[in-house]
């Protein structure tokens, strides 16, 4: 098995998640999260986009529900001993599977908490799991009991974390080395991925954001891929990655003859992540750090340029994307812990002049502060 903590980590994480479980009066948890599962017990695959669940009873009980493909997945990447298969046809059921785990457990008439926020968990599956345990058992949503307890990281996950942060740095020296006029974005992503994974990276959770000109001002990936002009910008967001594990970075790079207004926001992004730095401490909120950041960009003028929010929590995440629970925006009264990590990222779009300036860097919270997990510096480069 190729697992990535050891049998006493595994352990652990197990009895906490039965301890919360115990406190709630929840018999069972139905797990459709992807994260959660590699968490509780190193399951690694992508199959959760297919009718997949692990079943933790409080007695202990982990069965895991899935396909036939993912049989041997769950064999080598866990320490699942329980595999069942619910086999692929037209008009399948495997709700009806899962019933006889249940029963099994002496569920019927239990108190279940299900995981309903996960990719895995359509409109559709959840509209046929929700009908299947019509009389059967009481339902409650319990989406966050187990990423409440991710969001702490252990020493092993810290290591893995910082592993993925050099990686993030050794692709921002490649996106430096190759942002010049006359360069087509793809060469840009290729040399970036290539080194993160010949470092023995993986893939990230989600596509790296690159964009120039007027796609520089876009915070998502999309397909078109420009060649840099003389004068130009290119926005960049990545992160590497290390056993699942995410270190994000964000950067814009202007490209020849400079803006004076590129400085201007530079500066603002610079001010802003400094003051959110500050604030990202144990004891306060994920709301306080938003407010700080918000405050000091539309002290600067930019209110209209910049976005709701101004991070997120990074861990092991998968597919369609690396943004973990919390969100750094207003109001939000999660209470900053030590072993957190946050990714923050200032954004600035100013759509009126097309100009584009971002800044993001990922911090780990300690005892009595923060630690920075990139090494690169965050001041202005101009190719």
């Amino acid at each position: 098995m190729g697992l990535h903590f050891s049998k006493e980590e595994f352990s652990q994480r197990k009895s906490k998640v039965i301890q919360n479980m115990k406190d709630q009066n929840i018999d069972a948890l139905l797990m459709f999260r992807q994260e959660s599962m590699y968490w509780l017990t190193g399951y690694d695959t992508f199959g959760y986009v297919f009718f997949q669940t692990l079943v933790l009873d409080q007695k202990g009980n982990i069965i895991l529900l899935t396909r036939a493909p993912d049989l041997r997945q769950a064999q080598n990447t866990s320490n699942i001993e329980d595999i069942r298969i619910w086999v692929d046809k037209d008009n399948s059921q495997p709700t009806d599977d899962l019933k006889i785990i249940l029963d099994e457990l002496n569920l019927k008439g239990k108190k279940i908490g299900i995981e309903y926020e996960a990719y895995g968990m359509t409109g559709r599956n959840a509209l046929k799991l929700n009908k299947s345990l019509e009389n059967y058992c009481k339902v409650e949503d319990q989406s966050e009991l187990i990423t409440k307890l991710r969001v702490i990281k252990s020493k092993n996950e810290i290591f893995y974390i910082k592993k993925a942060a050099e990686l993030a740095d050794k692709a921002l020296d490649q996106a430096w080395k190759y942002a010049k006029a006359g360069v087509n974005e793809s060469k840009i992503l290729a040399e970036m991925n290539k080194v993160i994974f010949e470092e023995g990276g993986d893939y990230p959770a989600n596509e790296f954001i690159i964009g120039s000109g007027k796609n520089a001002l876009l915070c998502r990936y999309q397909a078109e891929k420009q060649t840099l002009n003389k004068t130009d910008q290119l926005s960049i967001e990545w992160a590497g990655t290390f056993k699942h594990y995410h270190s994000a970075m964000f950067r814009t790079i202007p490209i020849g003859k400079t803006n004076p207004k590129h400085i201007k926001m530079h500066e603002a992004c610079v001010e802003a992540l400094t003051n959110c730095v500050n604030v990202l401490v144990p004891g306060k909120t994920a709301g306080e750090v938003f407010d700080i950041h918000a405050k000091t960009l539309d002290d600067l003028g930019f209110n209209k340029a910049r976005m709701n929010a101004c991070g997120y929590s990074l861990g092991a995440t998968f597919s369609p994307n690396w943004m973990d629970w919390p969100m750094l925006y207003n109001g939000n009264p999660y209470l900053i812990k030590p072993g957190n990590v946050f990714f923050m990222h200032m954004i600035l779009m100013d759509s009126d002049n097309n100009l584009a300036m971002n800044l993001g860097e990922t911090y780990l919270v300690t005892e009595n502060g923060n630690e920075r997990l990139g090494k690169q510096k965050i001041d202005l480069v101009i190719l």
